[in-house]
């Protein structure tokens, strides 16, 4: 039975701004539906998931708050790990029991190795959170938190070291092997360094692309398949000229990348990540919304790269 990695973003199961727990639920429900979906056509499935709103929504609560300390980064992507894998979880249970697969589900907080030396945690670039106004950010940057601007305002940025493994992968291997839906690495795993043999939580995160790109190679998946909230990979994206991407090899993914086709925080990372899974040995990625799985599994739908 082929084995396929399924990683759905953070911004596709909840809107960063206008979100609510009832539109995240109704995403996901229906993510899970298609999932379910999948597996009764007969692949096994391990889930992975983004949580950049989500994550943003916490440091937005403990920001206004002011009653309670502030957590630092890798303590709040643990607990996201937790929100979203319940909910995913008793999702994909009850669509099991709807349609009559008997199947188990379980998340696993899972941490990722990064390197502590790593650039990104000198020039920090990644940005995360909710958007500020000019007076707001800059209380804020008073307060030692490094922010960017862009055209909708500012938002905090942090460091995104590259992931290099993931502590738990014997134990997600062992669930995978015994029938079980894993859901594992949500929001790209929780960043830990290795210190003389002691693990150490740090202040970043890590995409959750590229630590799927990881997880995929190690447990052996076929496919690599991120799903978000369009349908394709397109060159001039949003543009008279646009160009939606239907198969396309590494080689020309790896140029469009080059010549910057894809957003530096949203397609080129997707693209990047599945780049890295076909020169690892996966057989093809595929990058598609949530409502299109199906299609794209079966060649219908998204873009593909191959070797």
């Amino acid at each position: 039975m082929s084995l396929i990695l399924i990683a759905i973003g953070g911004n596709a199961i909840l809107h960063p701004e206008k979100g609510n727990p009832q539109e995240q639920q109704e995403k996901i429900d229906g993510t899970c539906k298609e999932i379910a979906r999948i597996i009764r056509g007969g692949v096994d499935v391990v889930l992975t998931h983004g949580n950049g709103p989500q994550i943003g929504n916490i440091l937005a609560m403990q920001e206004e708050c002011g009653l309670v300390h502030p957590q630092p980064l890798d303590i709040c992507g643990a607990q996201t790990q937790g929100m979203l894998g319940y909910l995913l979880q008793r999702s994909l249970l009850n669509m099991f029991r709807e349609i009559g697969i008997k199947k188990q589900v379980t998340t696993i907080i899972t941490q990722v190795i990064v390197d502590g030396s790593c650039e990104s945690f000198q020039n920090p670039t990644k940005p995360i959170g909710l958007y500020y106004q000019e007076e707001r950010a800059k209380t804020m940057m008073n307060a030692g938190v490094k922010m960017i601007h862009d055209r909708k305002g500012y938002r905090r940025i942090v460091p995104s070291p590259m992931p290099f493994n993931i502590v738990e992968e014997d134990i997600i291997k062992k669930l995978i092997s015994e029938g079980v839906l894993v859901i594992t690495a949500g929001g790209g795993g929780i960043p830990v360094i290795e210190r003389n043999g002691v693990l150490e939580g740090i202040e970043a995160v890590v995409d959750k692309d590229l630590t799927g790109s990881l997880l995929a190679n190690k447990i052996g998946a076929e496919i690599f398949l991120i799903l978000t909230d369009v349908e394709n990979a397109a060159l001039n994206y949003r543009k008279t000229n646009q160009v939606d991407l239907r198969e396309i090899t590494v080689h020309e993914a790896e140029l469009y990348i080059k010549e910057g086709h894809f957003g530096k925080g949203s397609m080129e990372p997707k693209m990047l990540a599945a780049v890295r899974f076909i020169r690892s040995g996966g057989k093809s990625a595929i990058i598609s919304s949530l409502d299109k799985a199906i299609d794209a599994l079966a060649g219908k739908a998204g873009t593909r790269i191959i070797a």
